[in-house]
């Protein structure tokens, strides 16, 4: 056996021995923007292939290797709203999930890193012209985010009807539903396009690196240095 055989045959022993790590991330239009995040921070693929390689979207493979520093990382691929679950039961030890998921869901968590993707509000909106919730007796509120909504009229001393609703809750004024919607907002141009407009603004939100407690402890080293070389790449920008 030659030296280069047994450097490798070490530098293999110790990346199968050092802390792995296990990372939640969600499929849809926030995958490819995390994906480049991650591998300018240096995170590759197993067995030193492209990390884009490794989160290839033809493949149906919900569970992919990666690597960091010489860490194992096992990145699962989850619908959105699953991400803080896997989280805060410490399935992952890592989530990539927006603010207000982390706030509708009160997932017990750290979040360290704000990855400033996707950055948009949760905001209050009706027709224009229209009154607010507070000036209207008892308004019917449409949402997908009711623990928000109902926690931020409480705290405004306003009495609501929460109207759960899951997709197009722009249409909810237009057809008599409700009276307002609590709803996201990044350009504004869907409200404009449909005779509506933003009364009050709830939460900025944007794409949270978030973290199980006992996880931040018991794998301080492969945590703390994605999170370093991520706040590096981010002070670049």
């Amino acid at each position: 056996m030659t030296k280069t055989d047994v450097t490798e045959l070490a530098a293999r022993a110790a990346r199968t021995v050092a802390p792995a790590i296990t990372i939640a991330l969600p499929k849809g239009r926030t995958l490819g923007p995390v994906s480049k995040l991650f591998q300018r921070a240096g995170m590759t693929g197993d067995a030193d292939t492209s990390l884009a390689s490794a989160l290839d979207e033809t493949s149906r493979a919900l569970v992919r290797r990666a690597r960091i520093g010489g860490h194992l990382v096992h990145l699962l691929l989850l619908k959105p709203d699953d991400v803080p679950t896997y989280v805060e039961y410490g399935t992952a030890d890592l989530g990539i999930c927006g603010r207000d998921v982390l706030v509708e869901r009160d997932i017990d968590a750290y979040h360290p890193l704000d990855l400033g993707i996707g950055r948009c509000r949760l905001v209050v909106a009706g027709r224009v012209g229209a009154q607010t919730a507070s000036e209207a007796r008892m308004p019917r509120i449409a949402t997908k985010y009711p623990r928000t909504a109902a926690k931020h009229f409480a705290r405004s001393g306003v009495q609501v009807e929460i109207v759960n609703v899951q997709s197009s809750v722009e249409l909810a004024p237009l057809t008599g539903l409700a009276d307002l919607i609590v709803d996201l907002v990044e350009t504004g141009k869907t409200l404009v396009e449909n005779d509506l407009e933003v009364k009050e603004e709830i939460l900025a939100v944007s794409t949270l690196l978030v973290a199980n407690r006992a996880s931040y402890k018991l794998r301080a080293e492969p945590i703390s240095l994605l999170i370093q070389s991520l706040r590096s790449v981010l002070a670049a920008v």
